[in-house]
Formats: C-alpha cells, sequence, structure tokens
C-alpha cells in the first residue's frame, strides 16, 4: 500500500513565490492547501489534491479555520509555509503609525497566529514550519521598503530561531528563508532604474526568480532537511553576506 500523500499548507499562495512553491512541493508529492486572499489569481487545476482557502492571515479566527479546513480535506498536516506579507516604503519620518501597524501585523504577526494554529498538527505529525524573511531583516533595510518591513521581518528571523528551540524536542522543525530582491509583481512597484540597480548590485549578476526561492522552501519541507531547524538560508545571490 502506497504511504499518504504528505500535506502543505502555504499562504501567500497566489503571489509570485507563492504559485512557485505550491508547484513544487505538489511536484514533490504533497498534496497543498493554498491560503490567499486572492483566490482568482490561483491556477485552477493541479495534478495534485489541492484546496484553495480565502483566509486574511491577520484575523485570528480566519487563520485557524484555514488550518482545520486543510486538515479536514487531507486529514493532517505536515509543512507550512507562511509567504504572505506586505512592503511600505520610505523614510520613518513618513511612516503612519496606522501604516507601522499594519505592516507588523501583516509580516509579523501573521506568522505568530499561523504558527500557533498548526502547532497541534505539526506536533502530531512531527513536521516542519518554514516562515519566509527577508535580507532587510537581516541587513536593516532600506527606505526602498521602509522600517516597519524590516523591523518585521527582522522579528520573524527571531521566531524562527525562538520556536525551533521550544518545539525541537516535540519533533517539530521550524527554518526561515530570507529572500533577497525577486523578480516578480511585488518587485514591479520600484522604478526600472532602481530594479536595474538592485541586479548589478548582486555578485552573481540577475535578480531571483520565484523558482529560486521556491526551490529553498521545498527542501526544507523535505526528509533532505531533516537535522536542520532554526536555520535561515539567506537567498540573495551574495547581495548580503552573513
Amino acid at each position: 500500500m502506497a504511504a499518504p500523500a504528505r500535506v502543505a499548507l502555504v499562504t501567500g499562495a497566489a503571489g509570485g513565490i507563492g504559485r512557485e512553491t505550491v508547484a513544487a512541493l505538489m511536484r514533490g508529492g504533497f498534496s497543498v492547501a493554498a491560503v490567499d486572499l486572492a483566490l482568482a489569481d490561483l491556477p485552477c487545476a493541479f495534478d495534485a489534491p489541492f484546496e484553495a482557502i480565502s483566509a486574511d492571515v491577520t484575523d485570528e479566527a480566519a487563520v485557524a479555520g484555514a488550518v482545520e479546513r486543510c486538515v479536514r480535506r487531507f486529514g493532517s498536516l505536515d509543512c507550512v509555509v507562511h509567504l504572505a506579507g506586505a512592503v511600505g516604503r520610505g523614510p520613518l519620518v513618513e511612516v503612519s503609525a496606522a501604516d507601522w501597524r499594519r505592516l507588523l501585523e501583516v509580516n509579523l504577526t501573521s506568522a505568530f497566529l499561523l504558527a500557533k494554529a498548526a502547532h497541534p498538527h505539526l506536533r502530531e505529525s512531527r513536521g516542519t514550519l518554514v516562515l519566509v524573511s527577508s535580507t532587510n531583516g537581516l541587513n536593516g533595510g532600506s527606505t526602498l521598503s521602509g522600517p516597519a518591513y524590516a523591523v518585521a521581518k527582522a522579528g520573524v528571523i527571531n521566531l524562527v530561531r525562538y520556536l525551533a528551540k521550544e518545539w525541537g524536542a516535540e519533533g517539530i522543525r521550524v527554518n526561515g528563508v530570507a529572500p533577497g530582491p525577486v523578480d516578480t509583481p511585488m518587485l514591479a512597484r520600484l522604478p526600472e532604474a532602481t530594479r536595474e540597480a538592485l541586479r548589478q548590485s548582486i555578485p552573481l549578476g540577475r535578480l531571483a526568480d520565484a523558482t529560486d526561492v521556491a526551490g529553498v522552501l521545498s527542501f526544507l519541507c523535505s526528509p533532505q532537511a531533516a537535522y536542520l531547524t532554526g536555520i535561515v538560508m539567506n537567498v540573495s545571490g551574495g547581495l548580503v553576506l552573513d
């Protein structure tokens, strides 16, 4: 009898990296619950079992409901990848208190809510949680994405480290990924000259594409990463050297 498919839940699944991550996990044999507000942007069909779930990742009840719906559909939860997020812009003095709170909610509080909701299921499966940070969380960021984004993504990194220690005895692995600039629609908000300057600053000579990041996320969910926990993989083409 074939082993049951492993089950993954991916937030931000309709984004550029999210779509590629869903596809990579399915190629790896996962059934996937794809969570996003923009469900219309998800592909209409996949070759593996797939469930599209609309949820606001800053809403505790909605996050808990998405996790429970995933488990009801597939029977378990082995891997959670948290990609949902939003960027800001500008210097600190131009950031309103409302925007500051919003960006911390979307980028950091959402990771807390998802981790809390997924914990009992990951404990049962001895599964893995992967939180997506940014090189902005490693190097202090810039006005291109703003101070709240940099602070929130730094918080994600320490949440990874904290949970890796707290949950390790339960067999749950917790890791992070910190991408540099990725050639997705989110980067298209920047002027062409700024994107070109970013590209030229990267030692590998190109922006990442979504598959570069999705491949790392898929690896962290795989058995090949079974002895990795508490790490944050810097996927920046050498832009940030940590």
